[in-house]
């Protein structure tokens, strides 16, 4: 009995530090996978947070580009005005009326043909401020209208020029 003791106490302390090692083996391999996820998932967040800034900044830039071009274009659109007064002569009456001509230009194709005005003047009124309160492609009126672009009041009196 005593042999058979020897012969399977080593077999039995061989098995059990087999196991043991299996245990603290299969522990590390989990702490090590466990490490592994989180690096992964920490290069994922990364890398969809990088997309999301990139895609903003390229959003941005198209908008940029946008406006830039808008800018341009409103840059070239102009309005050419004239105006003269022309008197009507009927019987006893003299009546004045201040006529206004407009015409918007894109460089120097004209967009439109001249888009003509009439008003009645009185005696003794001021006919260049008339002329500019008759104006429609012109006039100031259309500053309070617009939203102010970033360039301020002189970026519309030059957007409407």
């Amino acid at each position: 009995m005593e042999a058979l003791l020897w012969i399977c106490l080593p077999v039995l302390v061989a098995g059990g530090s087999a196991l043991l090692a299996f245990y603290i083996m299969q522990a590390r391999l989990d702490v090590a996978v466990a490490q592994e996820r989180e690096a992964v998932s920490e290069a994922r967040i990364m890398l969809e947070s990088h997309k999301k800034a990139m895609e903003e900044t390229i959003k941005a830039t198209e908008e940029s580009a946008r406006r830039k071009a808008l800018d341009e274009f409103l840059a070239d659109v102009r309005t050419e005005e004239r105006h003269y007064v022309r008197e009507n002569k009927m019987l006893f009456m003299n009546r004045k009326c201040l006529v206004l001509q407009e015409r918007i230009f894109f460089r120097n194709i004209p967009l439109s043909n001249w888009v003509e005005h009439e008003m009645v003047v009185e005696e003794g009124a001021d006919v260049d401020k008339l002329a500019k309160t008759l104006s429609i492609f012109g006039s100031d009126m259309f500053q309070g209208a617009l939203p102010a672009p970033r360039g301020g009041p002189s970026a519309v009196r030059k957007m409407l020029r």
